[in-house]
């Protein structure tokens, strides 16, 4: 038995719990609010390029409207119409895009793309996917009751529908290691503005809580400083839906938004072959490859995978060798997913090899490396499907909902403390783990519980720092 919380001279695992316990850093965030950023880049230098007319622009500000502070996408069309942006745009650039962000109804917007499947640009089950899409989002965000819900759901769908569009026309292909498209559109602020209507940020005074929950702030401090110095950071997590890397960022952008922007996720092929799902990936950085789950899917794939995995694993080794790399991976291999007799949500148990894999290529980085669990709770706002698909295109349900997000102090491995090394994996795995399932249970307790920072526990301090 390993035991965490206070381990012996010759204990398997080192923990800086208890140091972390007795000396926990006051958060100080290096940014004290968040900062809209602007969508749109005036700069012209990319293939993939936005070109607005002046019809549009005039358009856009009106539907996304003027405060930035109020949670949507509405700074975005602001800094593009105060940018006066005359960029002249050819017709085959016009084609691929502005087809949507015009419109200012939901007849619109539904209208379109049913033309669209008529005339034969858009597929058919991708059509239905969009409609089905925003009906659900729709529906979710007039659930938090935001008075400006019809003006975000027709901001937000119609840059969605407008992005799933041009990428359909003239689809985009992720190397092995992305980085997220920041200009002449910016992916990753379409990706936050989209997602951070579904999250809960609100007081429920009655109860005296709050619907969402950041465990440890003080750790992604530390996290923060160890990068700053060169280090390497990998953070072996649970993984609960799409939205995993915009609900990170988006709990993390007021204390940590450097943070919440370098992660670079290691992310399945599902996510950067789903025309739903690829303008979101766009803006994240990610490390791609074929997960397990997936792997025979096709058998006559497999090879290939098997060739794209060792391409992105030489492309992630070259990344820690270069330092200062933050790496988020998911050792399950995929979503957690509900019990199929109670229905509760639990981390899904970490792969041995995937961890002990990730493991050995931050020690032989030659660079001071450091891993860290964490956990999430999302799964509300955008639940997987109840089993694994072999079909890409899956049915996305979406609510409001609070979400959490948690970090424990990193636990490090000692190969020389067993004589069997293949146990010795086992046992540092199940270490990683047990800390994201304690850090899960806390947040749920929190969350689904209701009671809100009553949750906290001596290893695990609950906050709200967007407050």
């Amino acid at each position: 038995m390993v035991i965490l919380s206070a381990p012996p001279p010759c204990s398997l695992f080192t923990s800086a719990a208890a140091a972390a316990a007795g000396a926990a850093r006051a958060s100080s965030p290096a940014c004290s609010s968040w900062r809209a950023a602007s969508i749109f880049s005036v700069k012209v230098s990319s293939s993939v390029e936005f070109c607005p007319s002046a019809k549009s622009v005039r358009g856009m500000a009106e539907i996304f409207g003027g405060d930035k502070t109020k949670g949507s996408a509405t700074a975005a069309a602001e800094a593009l119409a105060a940018s006066g942006s005359s960029s002249s745009c050819s017709v085959s650039e016009l084609s691929l895009s502005l087809n949507f962000v015009d419109f200012r109804t939901e007849e619109d917007l539904l209208s379109g793309i049913r033309k669209a499947a008529e005339s034969g640009r858009l597929p058919l089950n991708v059509t239905q996917g969009m409609e089905e899409l925003y009906q659900n989002y729709r529906n979710a965000v007039y659930q938090s009751g935001d008075p400006k819900a019809r003006e975000i759901v027709l901001s937000n769908m119609a840059l969605a529908f407008d992005r799933i569009f041009m990428d359909v026309k003239d689809p985009f292909e992720f190397s092995s290691y992305h980085k997220a498209i920041r200009e002449p559109f910016d992916y990753y602020m379409f990706g936050q503005n989209y997602i951070r209507p579904l999250i809960d940020f609100r007081r429920v005074f009655y109860f005296f809580y709050l619907n969402s929950y950041v465990g440890n702030i003080s750790l992604f401090n530390e996290i923060g400083d160890k990068l700053l110095q060169g280090d390497n950071i990998v953070l072996m997590s649970n993984h609960q839906t799409e939205a995993d890397p915009a609900v990170i960022a988006l709990l993390l952008e007021s204390t940590n938004p450097n943070l919440a922007e370098n992660v670079i996720y290691v992310a399945g092929d599902r996510v950067i072959t789903d025309p739903l799902c690829k303008p979101f990936s766009m803006g994240r950085n990610l490390l791609c490859v074929y997960s397990k789950k997936h792997m025979n899917d096709d058998p006559e794939l497999v090879e290939m995978k098997r060739r794209a995995n060792t391409k992105s694993l030489k492309e992630m080794a070259l990344l820690l060798r270069g330092g200062s790399t933050i790496i988020w991976i998911a050792p399950s291999g995929g979503r957690d997913r509900p019990d199929p007799v109670s229905g509760e949500w639990y981390p899904a148990p970490f792969d041995v090899s995937s961890v002990d894999n990730m493991r050995r290529l931050v020690e032989h980085a030659g660079i001071p490396g450091h891993i860290y669990p964490l956990a999430i709770l999302c799964h509300d706002i955008m639940p997987p499907p109840p089993k694994v698909e072999k079909e890409i295109g899956e049915k996305r349900m979406i609510s409001f909902h609070g979400v959490g997000l948690s970090v424990a102090p990193e636990i490090g491995f000692h190969a020389a403390s067993l004589e069997d090394p293949e146990k010795t994996k086992t046992a540092y795995t199940q270490a990683l783990y047990d800390s994201v399932n304690e850090q899960y249970n806390v947040l749920k307790s929190a969350i689904h519980g209701k009671q809100g920072l009553n949750a906290s526990t001596p290893t695990v301090s609950l906050s709200q720092p967007w407050q």
